[in-house]
């Protein structure tokens, strides 16, 4: 543990951001799954897109708050685009 006051600060701001970019990114894996689950399914078109669009949504946002890698976010919708085209 730190000794420095400036360096504990530091300590609890890091372990603050950590468990918001964990509860971001737990958050879009889960909709990721939705949407895998709902092109299993069948579900309609509308539905499907309406999923797909949200977690673009949030896989931009991730990308542009720093918490994946812009390539990282790109590949992943990118598959998860080609899940619609079939």
């Amino acid at each position: 543990m730190a000794n420095i006051k400036s360096a504990k600060k530091r300590a609890r701001q890091s372990e603050k951001r950590r468990l918001v970019n964990l509860s971001r990114k737990t958050e879009i894996k889960t909709t990721i799954k939705q949407f895998m689950a709902a092109v299993q399914k069948g579900e309609p078109k509308e539905k499907v897109m309406e999923l797909f669009n949200a977690t673009q949504a949030m896989m931009m946002r991730a990308k542009s708050k720093g918490l994946i890698h812009r390539n990282a976010a790109s590949r992943k919708i990118s598959r998860l685009a080609k899940k619609i085209a079939k």
